[in-house]
């Protein structure tokens, strides 16, 4: 199952200079890097990133992640998945640009 991560492309260049990354400050402060599934991430992208540009989404194969991946309530009860580690570069299968159109962020249609 792929899960999706929304990063603005300063930490996305960040994660890629580095090789790792604690996340975005959201997910410092929170302890965990924050993920979603496919049906949660344009509410995602909407509540968090609303009229951002210059937005990346990277998609992470969730199996690999083992037991650094949980899956915990939070927007409206649903299980969202949240990882308790550092993302590695090597945990992304890949990053698409996350254009912003009419106000509305437009996600590739092979993320699914």
């Amino acid at each position: 199952m792929m899960i999706y991560k929304i990063f603005r492309k300063p930490e996305w260049d960040a994660l890629r200079a580095a090789g790792t990354t604690a996340g975005a400050p959201v997910d410092v402060a929170d302890g965990y890097i924050h993920f979603s599934t496919i049906g949660q991430a344009a509410e995602t992208a909407a509540k968090h990133f609303a009229g951002e540009d210059d937005l990346m989404l990277l998609g992470v194969e969730a199996a690999p992640l083992g037991d650094d991946l949980r899956w915990e309530p939070s927007r409206g009860g649903a299980l969202f998945p949240h990882l308790y580690r550092e993302l590695r570069l090597d945990d992304v299968a890949w990053a698409q640009p996350l254009p912003l159109k009419d106000g509305v962020h437009h996600f590739p249609q092979d993320a699914e």
